[in-house]
């Protein structure tokens, strides 16, 4: 069974990692919550206004798509999803995650983070038993 709030939330997310849109002030303020906060990969905090001024200023390069692997959702209220998921970019990997509110507009992002991490940190993590050689 599908659910049709995670489905809008996802194909947003999906929406925003699209170079057209991460260019366009415009199409970036149509899905992001007017009270939008993010801790980046950076550590940064970022506004809505932040955020869009960073991605469409003309020097973030949008040559490499972001891949992202593992996005799943779940609704957390009838007005609130959480996606969980990973990218990677020019070599750097962060797990994201992402809250989704429904508004008179829509699904928009709410609040989002990103968390750096390397590849070996997959393998032993918490509870996790390193295998040796």
């Amino acid at each position: 069974m599908t659910d049709d709030a995670v489905e809008a939330a996802i194909e947003n997310e999906l929406r925003l990692l699209d170079p057209t849109v991460r260019n366009s002030p415009g199409l970036l303020a149509e899905l992001l919550h007017p009270e939008f906060r993010e801790f980046g990969a950076s550590g940064r905090r970022w506004d809505r206004d932040s955020v869009i001024a960073a991605l469409t200023d003309g020097s973030a390069s949008t040559a490499r798509p972001i891949t992202t692997t593992r996005m799943t959702g779940v609704r957390l209220a009838e007005d609130l999803v959480q996606l969980t998921f990973d990218t990677e970019s020019k070599g750097r990997r962060a797990h994201r995650s992402s809250l989704w509110r429904l508004t008179d507009r829509g699904w928009l992002l709410y609040f989002h983070q990103g968390t750096p991490y390397e590849e070996e940190e997959e393998s032993t993590g918490p509870g996790v038993t390193p295998q040796g050689p």
